[in-house]
């Protein structure tokens, strides 16, 4: 394999167990790796090995389940590899044991599978031969014969099979040789053999060197230095009392338990015979546990002694005199078993929701039980409670699967805890439990159920549309969207129409409207079946019948069969004046559609006189005479019969009888000829007349009320203007003047003033001339004639007036108090603002100033007047709340306006000849 890696595959053996577990499947698998392997290394594909697909592999969440927890061995899903997750070390894992492996577990799930991995781990030479000690101390005397045996304990090689240790070599040779021999467990008992006497006075010490070779490849050793000290004389050796020493000790036995006691005894007297005794290359783990005492060779618990760990230990004990000489003997303790673990249940997979129509076998959980114990503390019995649906099923030595053993019904139980019980066989029996909360998933096994197969349902007829007349409930026993209903109508039709045109249901709720108007007399009853259902996969449903049965109300007037009704002849009934009493003139024959109380007919006369010939059967309707004719009835006898039902409220109908008292048919006739039938006027066109009177008269008040409000409002628009027009200040402003007076042309603006000051617009018009002026005594004004103008020669552009027109300013008109301009003023008196408000006075002398000028203009065809009192409207315009003035005048650029300018000296206004046209004005002033 990759990465130098060796792999011996096994053969794939797949076998299924418990065919009724459909969802449980069982394979093994084994791999053979070397130790040591760095992390990340394949160890093998099992996707390739076991037929398992890749995709199987990621929505199985296949995982590796050890049961000691450990986590050498990872899962690659996306590759179906197995890798190295972690450094295995055989001497580590299996000690002295040469067969070395690991099993663990792959576990998928929906539906669950189990698969067996071993990994066999082959040794590798990764260890040395080593010795106990660095080096020996050996006294032997030199007195000791050729042939004595000294032990020197072996080397410790923790590999196995020919990684492990094979010989020894001892050099230098020339007084000792080597004695390797091999016990019954495999280990090398190394003894050095005195080939030579030694003589302590030819020499004292002794070097040795003691090499441990194995046979691995490379080849690995370990050495130790011998120092032999030679002593005098001592000839006899200690000689242990047993070939073999064993006992036993329980595990958790207590610090200082006597385990077992040996015994070597030495010919030698004195000195030489003392002996003590010691553990030889013993290993540190089993040095921590054991301890021997060196004079008396008792052995006793040093430490904790766990038999899951050790359950055997070979220690090798020396006894030694002071004289050098030694003996060995091996001692072989077992530990006894005690039940001091409790079993250990690992859930390995579970499944925490379980749909209800799970099948019988349905694997829930896998789990895997140990106990540590042996023999019989290592027996296990697992169980449930008997009453719950689920059994435990064995499947390997150690493992159980949790499984259904009975159909599973939400709607009864929605919910189990199971306790998993696991007890050893132990004295005392020790045990555990494992609760799993398993939560029954619902699936939509229950179809919705009504509250009745049938519904009767009354409803009046002349229902209103969208009326509620009933709801249905059913009920489902699922939850969730199984348990969701939905009600929804049957298809069919009734008298030809869809049952959808009758009735309607509200899918949610369940409640029933009618979606139109019933009559009783057209559908009596009728029936509808109606369905629920739910909302599961697939959808279950239930059917219930409605009978709906209309009940009658009163919504019908008798109908008179008998006597017709006709509007163009007459019929009447004859009576001979002959008739007895109770004599049968007619029968009224009505009929109601309605039914019960509301078809019952009475009969009565409308206008009963106090001596009435007739009266009418309340119940049949028989018209029959009460007493006997005379000769002061009326041949002609018109009788209004009532025909009223029973209802609530009551309806009626009327019917004309016209009974003709006579004994011959002549007669009749002749009474007959002129009698008038009623006319019957079209209640529904006086209906209409009325109602059309009603609108035109609306709409007319309606009109009027507009007209007033117009008026009102145009009305209110001048007030408000001309109150605003007072409030504008006048300033005049007076025009140029020839020296005689008189103006050259005539001047007409049109000015447009509004309330707010800053609007104002001046438009000019064209000058008039002498040619173009008109007598006032014409039907017109000046400035109609000027609109007939304006069409034809009037040009857009306004002629700058003559520098003739102005006047000196000593000469033009101003207000009181105003006077010939003081030397260096910038502009005329005439244009600068007014120095004191215009007195009411001089306001009504220049108004009749300008009207004077009016007159005599009309005369003479130009002004006549003083030019004191014309204002000039033509030149320029002040604007009310400004400092700006408009001028008319092309050739003078605007003036701004000056402040109020410094008293100036009075003068006297010149005052004009009188002319006879002014006499004669001024008369005619006076008139006015």
């Amino acid at each position: 394999m990759r990465k130098g890696l060796c792999c011996e595959r096994w053969t794939l053996s797949l076998v299924f167990l418990w065919a009724s577990l459909m969802h449980f499947a069982l394979g093994q698998i084994r791999y053979s790796i070397p130790e040591e392997l760095p992390k990340g290394s394949i160890v093998g594909n099992i996707a390739n090995d076991l037929g398992i697909e890749l995709k199987r592999l990621v929505s199985g969440r296949a995982r590796v389940f050890t049961s000691d927890g450990s986590e050498y061995v990872g899962l690659d899903r996306e590759k179906g590899q197995l890798l190295v997750k972690q450094r295995m070390d055989r001497e580590q894992l299996c000690g002295e044991i040469s067969a070395c492996s690991l099993s663990f577990e792959v576990i998928l799930e929906n539906p669950m599978e189990l698969y067996s991995i071993t990994i066999d781990i082959q040794d590798v030479n990764d260890n040395s031969p080593v010795f106990s000690k660095n080096e020996i101390d050996q006294e032997i005397s030199e007195s000791a014969l050729p042939g004595a045996r000294f032990s020197l304990g072996g080397a410790i090689d923790p590999d196995v099979g020919l990684n492990t240790l094979q010989k020894y070599v001892l050099q230098p040779t020339d007084h000792f040789d080597l004695n390797v021999q091999s016990s019954s467990d495999g280990n090398k008992n190394v003894e050095m053999v005195l080939k030579t006497p030694l003589d302590r006075e030819n020499k004292e010490h002794h070097f040795l060197t003691l090499t441990a070779v194995d046979g691995g490849s490379p080849q690995r050793s370990g050495t130790v230095k011998i120092h032999i000290s030679v002593l005098d004389h001592n000839d006899n050796a200690p000689a242990f009392n047993q070939a073999v020493y064993k006992s036993s000790v329980l595990e958790n036995s207590a610090i200082g338990t006597l385990v077992t006691t040996v015994r070597a005894t030495d010919a030698d007297e004195g000195v030489n015979a003392h002996i003590q005794y010691y553990f030889e290359h013993v290993p540190t783990s089993v040095m921590a546990l054991f301890a021997i005492d060196t004079e008396s060779g008792q052995i006793k618990v040093a430490g904790p002694i766990d038999y899951e760990k050790n359950k055997q230990f070979k220690i090798k004990v020396v006894a030694k005199d002071n004289g050098g000489l030694t003996d060995s003997r091996e001692v072989i303790i077992d530990v006894t078993d005690v039940n001091d673990n409790v079993p250990k249940i690992t859930v390995m997979s579970f499944t925490s929701a379980l749909p209800e129509n799970a099948a019988l076998g349905t694997v829930v959980a896998m789990m895997n039980v140990q106990d540590l114990d042996s023999g019989d503390n290592g027996k296990v019995t697992c169980s449930i409670d008997r009453n719950s649906p689920f059994k435990i099923v064995r499947s390997l030595a150690s493992y159980y699967n949790l499984v259904t053993d009975s159909a599973l019904d939400r709607e009864q139980i929605s919910e189990y805890n199971i306790t998993v019980s696991v007890l050893d066989g132990g004295t005392p029996p020790l045990s555990s439990k494992e609760t799993m909360k398993v939560k029954i998933s619902d699936i939509n096994d229950n179809a919705p159920q009504f509250e009745l197969e049938t519904y009767d349902i009354y409803v009046l007829e002349n229902n209103s549309p969208s009326l509620s007349i009933y709801s249905v409930k059913a009920k489902d026993a699922d939850w969730g969207p199984n348990a969701r209903i939905s009600y929804f109508l049957e298809d069919g039709t009734l008298n030809g129409a869809s049952v959808e045109s009758f009735i309607s249901i509200n899918s949610d709720s369940g409640v029933i409207y009618a979606t139109k108007a019933f009559d009783y007399e057209q559908m009596k009853s009728f029936i509808i079946k109606i369905k629920a259902q739910d909302g599961g996969t697939p959808p279950l449903s239930t059917n219930a019948t409605l009978k709906i049965f209309v009940q009658d109300q009163n919504d019908n007037t008798p109908q008179v069969l008998y006597p017709v009704q006709t509007g163009g002849s007459v019929v009447a009934e004859i009576v001979p004046r002959s008739a007895d009493i109770g004599y049968l003139v007619t029968k009224v024959v009505a009929v109601d559609v309605d039914s019960g109380q509301n078809a019952w007919l009475s009969y009565k006369l409308q206008k009963a006189a106090d001596r009435a010939l007739f009266e009418v059967g309340a119940q049949n309707g028989e018209i029959r005479t009460v007493r006997q004719v005379t000769d002061k009835d009326a041949v002609k006898q018109k009788l209004t019969v009532i025909v009223e039902d029973n209802g609530q409220p009551s309806r009626s109908a009327t019917v004309t009888v016209n009974v003709a008292v006579a004994d011959s048919f002549p007669e009749v006739l002749s009474e007959f000829t002129d009698f008038t039938q009623d006319k019957d006027y079209n209640n529904n066109l006086t209906f209409f007349l009325v109602l059309a009177l009603i609108v035109v008269s609306i709409l007319f008040i309606f009109s009027v009320i507009a007209i007033i409000s117009v008026k009102i409002y145009r009305w209110r628009q001048r007030k408000l203007f001309y109150k605003s027009a007072n409030n504008l200040p006048v300033i005049p402003y007076y025009p140029t003047m020839y020296s005689d007076g008189t103006l050259h042309q005539a001047y007409n603006y049109e000015v447009c003033g509004t309330t707010d000051s800053r609007m104002s617009d001046v438009k000019p018009m064209r000058p008039y001339s002498q040619s173009t002026l008109v007598s006032l005594s014409r039907a017109g004004t000046v400035q109609r004639h000027l609109k007939e103008q304006e069409a034809g020669d009037i040009s857009p552009e306004q002629k700058p007036p003559n520098n003739d027109w102005r006047l000196p300013p000593n000469q033009r008109p101003g207000p009181s108090g105003a006077g010939p301009l003081p030397e260096g003023a910038g502009v005329v008196a005439g244009t600068g603002p007014w120095p004191n408000p215009p007195t009411e006075a001089e306001q009504l002398q220049a108004l009749m100033a300008g009207a004077n000028a009016v007159s005599e203009a009309t005369a003479t065809m130009g002004p006549r007047y003083n030019a004191q009192y014309v204002p000039d409207y033509r030149q320029n315009v002040y604007i009310p709340g400004s400092t700006a003035t408009l001028t008319a005048n092309p050739q003078q650029p605007p003036q701004q306006a000056l402040p109020p300018p410094q008293a100036m000296p009075p003068t006297d206004a010149p005052k004009a000849a009188q002319t006879p046209a002014s006499k004669k004005k001024s008369t005619k002033k006076d008139k006015k």
